[in-house]
């Protein structure tokens, strides 16, 4: 059971929050000043930096600010906001892993790509980055068709050799 000093803080606040809905400023930040510590202490906790923490806090309110319709009355607002915050931590720690996973990646194509035979690097980036038809490619270095087939094969073939090791799997 709840104590009264629990329950007049919890309808205090909703209170607030109606009145932000409506479009109070004062009510608004009076919601922030209750909870930026909170926020702040969660986005803290998960990713150990300040300057991302305090990116967290700024989009946690900017997204609570947006989303106030969504609170319903007699729902905690402290854990609907930490809710809010952790969902935003989550994706921001997926979209940066992500990116640093996709750059790991370019550097190793581009790595392994350096090392391949001049005419088979050649190929390979006409046909997958440029996005040519074998046809093109022949008529551009004025081989065969077959020929351009043949080092594109075993340029890929080559390249998963390379990769295995950066990768730890067959490909």
């Amino acid at each position: 059971m709840q104590s009264q000093a629990a329950s007049a803080e919890m309808d205090r606040i909703t209170v607030l929050a109606e009145r932000a809905k409506q479009g109070d400023r004062e009510a608004f930040m009076t919601i922030t000043n209750l909870f930026q510590k909170n926020v702040f202490q969660l986005a803290y906790s998960f990713f150990q930096d300040r300057e991302d923490a305090l990116d967290i806090v700024q989009e946690t309110f900017l997204r609570l600010y947006r989303k106030l319709d969504y609170y319903e009355k007699g729902e905690s607002f402290k854990s609907w906001i930490l809710q809010i915050t952790k969902n935003l931590c989550i994706d921001r720690y997926r979209k940066n892993h992500k990116k640093e996973a996709d750059m790991d990646i370019k550097r190793i194509v581009e790595n392994c790509l350096k090392q391949l035979p001049e005419r088979q690097r050649m190929i390979f980036v006409m046909k997958h980055y440029n996005e040519l038809k074998y046809t093109e490619i022949a008529e551009t270095l004025g081989i065969a068709v077959g020929t351009a087939k043949s080092l594109n094969f075993k340029a890929v073939n080559k390249l998963r050799e390379l990769m295995n090791p950066y990768l730890g799997r067959q490909l």
